[in-house]
């Protein structure tokens, strides 16, 4: 079953509506990032053609569009509409529209899609969930591949481990290392602490934590028994300290 999470911002769409007629199940809820999300993995925004050059013009587009990459696995925005017909009536020249193509997708790491109108919106992202569900437990890529620093740079062998984490991107590994400087501090920080860090959270931050914190051989055992959970073992490791 093809489950596509819905910002409440988009009711006034007809975009919810036309997926629940392409057999869609959709669920509303209030999206701190993105408007359509699937599998906790994908994150899409949908801009039409003038709110994508108006977001270009007041300088909102790049930061949402790194916060979907700091949040999802994959990004995607979603432009609705001729970008044609709406820099017509703004200042905006193509060649700054198409620079935005080129940082979106270079420097921030964002796939851009247009489409004609809501119905064609409605399609293709049924189809990004029918293919997210198709890959199933199959990873999706999450991150450039990390080159292994040519030198014996401090610095860059810092950002090389920190981006070994899941979750953890070029500029998130950056925010670690401004905030705690080092990392062992990141490594001996609380599951709080981690969370504030930006583009985190408290889920992604908790899958982390454990990562840092388990013990190898305690966690072999844990998987024999089906009885206990993660979150079992963690509460017991706490009480203990």
């Amino acid at each position: 079953m093809v489950i596509v999470y819905i910002d409440e911002r988009e009711r006034n769409s007809k975009v919810p509506q036309i997926l629940i007629s392409k057999g869609v199940t959709i669920i509303f809820k209030l999206l701190n990032v993105g408007d359509y999300i699937i599998s906790n993995k994908v994150g899409i925004e949908r801009k039409t053609a003038s709110d994508f050059i108006k977001s270009l013009v007041d300088g909102r587009l790049f930061d949402q569009a790194s916060r979907l990459v700091n949040e999802y696995e994959k990004a995607v925005i979603i432009i609705e509409g001729s970008l044609k017909e709406a820099a017509r009536f703004s200042n905006v020249r193509r060649s700054a529209i198409l620079g935005a193509y080129i940082t979106l997708a270079l420097d921030i790491g964002v796939i851009t899609l247009n489409s004609r109108d809501e119905e064609e919106t409605a399609e293709i992202i049924k189809r990004i969930a029918m293919r997210t569900e198709k890959l199933g437990n199959v990873a999706i890529a999450t991150k450039r591949p990390m080159q292994k620093p040519s030198s014996s740079e401090v610095s860059e062998w810092q950002l090389y481990i920190l981006q070994a984490f899941p979750h953890i991107g070029p500029k998130t590994a950056v925010r670690i290392l401004e905030k705690f400087g080092s990392i062992h501090n990141f490594c001996t920080a609380s599951l709080s602490e981690l969370a504030k860090i930006e583009g985190l959270g408290e889920k992604k931050a908790s899958e982390i934590y454990q990562i840092i914190h388990a013990i190898y051989k305690d966690f072999k055992e844990l998987k024999k028994d089906k009885s206990k959970s993660i979150m079992d073992y963690f509460s017991q490791n706490h009480s203990k300290s």
